[in-house]
């Protein structure tokens, strides 16, 4: 396997939304330390500069299944990330949305074993975002290796409004981060309510976990995984999610 050339099958399947064949059914052994050389030639390929890290797996009940040892990551870049409230995707393959815990980290940190005030106190904001995902391979079947290598199947994340982190209140906002709920809305109807505690128990303590497995930069945004299930997503739809117990705003985005 040549990951440069993996890569730029990836990359071309990213450009166009074709569907290709997952790395593990085509390659023996390929497992998830060779994805993230082939993630890694991914970024180098598209050339934009890093916008932070986005999480995967951030469930404990699957590593026990999926053998993994921690949660997994990929890049996010400057062109994937936005602010708007409507969004116009490149294609429409089988996309789905996501809400997620986002964090601004105020300065560099690669420390093992913070807990979730300490690791606050190296966020700037957090605001709720939307994650696109979309997957190249076939009827969304992959494993944790594959997941990676295709840069965590992240298309766009859009960023709500951020609410500042008061160094005064770190440990009233990481007790709220272990215990919010976020409704999920499309065009007015109720579809899933989601939880803190989906994301390793708490968005904080995904952070800290993802700070132990990798560098985190100063000006990094981490997504710090889903927290209910990934939903379809089709032109047209107006998705809506509101936090309670949470002090940061809720978040609208449209698909045109």
């Amino acid at each position: 396997m040549e990951t440069n050339v993996l890569a730029r099958e990836i990359l071309a399947a990213y450009e166009d939304g074709t569907v290709i064949e997952a790395p593990t059914v085509r390659f023996e052994n390929f497992d998830v330390n060779a994805a993230y050389t082939v993630e890694g030639e991914f970024a180098r390929l598209r050339g934009h500069k890093r916008a932070g890290l986005k999480v995967g797996y951030a469930n404990k009940a699957m590593w026990r299944v999926l053998k993994l040892e921690t949660l997994v990551w990929a890049r996010m870049y400057d062109d994937t990330v936005v602010t708007s409230n409507r969004l116009q995707l490149p294609y429409y393959r089988s996309p789905k949305i996501e809400p997620e815990i986002v964090f601004k980290l105020r300065d560099a940190v690669n420390t093992a074993g913070l807990d979730a005030e300490s690791i606050l106190k190296h966020v700037e904001w957090l605001a709720l975002g939307f994650e696109i995902i979309d997957c190249p391979f076939l009827s969304w079947e992959f494993k944790p290796a594959d997941f990676v290598a295709a840069f965590g199947l992240h298309l766009r994340l859009a960023v709500g409004e951020p609410a500042q982190v008061d160094p005064a209140a770190i440990p009233t906002l990481a007790a709220a981060l272990a215990q919010f709920k976020v409704r999920l809305s499309k065009n007015g109807e109720f579809v899933e309510e989601g939880a803190g505690k989906n994301s390793l128990r708490s968005p904080a303590l995904c952070l800290a976990e993802l700070v132990s497995r990798t560098p985190l930069l100063a000006g990094d945004l981490v997504s710090s995984g889903t927290l209910t299930n990934g939903q379809p997503i089709t032109k047209g739809d107006r998705w809506y999610a509101e936090v309670e117990g949470l002090p940061i705003p809720g978040l609208t985005l449209a698909f045109e």
